[in-house]
């Protein structure tokens, strides 16, 4: 149930919206957080870096505003090519609903798999998060990190290949708590994350195995450098589980670095590691993504 505090922010929403007066809506997309302490959308969707997911909430929006992004990802690796696209909003810098589609084309490998050359994985994705304490921002003087907890429900499309290939089903839900930390004084951000999921490749090739294989603890880590205020450079590495019998699956990571041109727009190019997939070895490129937003 929802309550009375919510139920009137969302009135509040909705009425401005509904008027289409401009002073309102600039009050509610107040755009007030600092420039780039919300993130770029990640692989799944969320607010973070391009593998792992921050406590941080979508958009520039504080606690009397809203934000709202839409962005698209490609990573083009050593055999296969990724694209996600989606959207994220960003409540009352409390709580964030975001949406991804994902794309995985395996281009001429499939045929070599005898899938069919050009044959493609698909994924959604619907996420949610709270924060739950803390404040990345304001909290310098507190060794307190902001912490937000979240879920993802994901779908894959190719049930059928993905049981042949032995995974348990095609869909999941993932959980997770992450904990980030701005030391502006250091020009620094560090951010981990525990999640609980039986995702293989994220949920591209189904959840699970056949045999029946729990949810798997994971981790996710980011250590962030400030270049400037519109630039900053960082790592990522992400724990994956290890369930399909066919083909050994590799943690992840990725070097990258992200411009901020203002608060409507973001680019990160990356370079990536995804481990071994699909019997093709480790799967390296370079992975680009671009978020707009209000």
């Amino acid at each position: 149930m929802i309550s009375g505090k919510w139920a009137s922010r969302l009135m509040a929403i909705l009425s401005v919206l509904a008027s289409g007066q401009t002073a309102q809506a600039e009050a509610l997309f107040d755009r007030g957080k600092l420039l780039a302490t919300g993130g770029v959308s990640q692989v799944e969707g969320a607010a973070g870096a391009g593998l792992s997911t921050w406590a941080v909430i979508s958009g520039y929006g504080t606690d009397r505003g809203v934000g709202i992004n839409a962005h698209h990802t490609s990573a083009v690796l050593d055999d296969f090519t990724f694209h996600g696209s989606g959207v994220s909003v960003g409540l009352f810098d409390r709580l964030e609903i975001s949406y991804t589609r994902q794309s995985f084309d395996t281009g001429k490998t499939g045929g070599a798999l005898g899938l069919g050359n050009g044959f493609t994985f698909s994924q959604d994705i619907v996420g949610a998060k709270v924060r739950l304490i803390g404040d990345a921002v304001y909290d310098q003087d507190r060794w307190l990190p902001q912490i937000a907890a979240g879920i993802q429900y994901k779908r894959a499309g190719k049930a059928p290949i993905l049981a042949a290939v032995g995974a348990g089903g095609n869909d999941g839900v993932d959980f997770y708590l992450a904990a980030t930390k701005l030391l502006l004084s250091q020009s620094v951000l560090l951010s981990a994350t525990a999640r609980m999921t039986k995702a293989n490749h994220f949920g591209l090739l189904g959840f699970g195995s056949a045999a029946g294989a729990d949810y798997r603890l994971q981790w996710e880590f980011s250590a962030v450098y400030l270049i400037s205020r519109r630039l900053v450079a960082g790592v990522d590495y992400r724990t994956k589980p290890d369930n399909l019998a066919f083909a050994r699956e590799g943690d992840a990571k990725a070097i990258y670095v992200a411009w901020f041109p203002s608060k409507h727009l973001s680019l990160t190019l990356a370079g990536v590691d995804l481990g071994p997939i699909a019997l093709q070895g480790r799967q390296q490129g370079v992975y680009a993504s671009i978020q707009a937003g209000f």
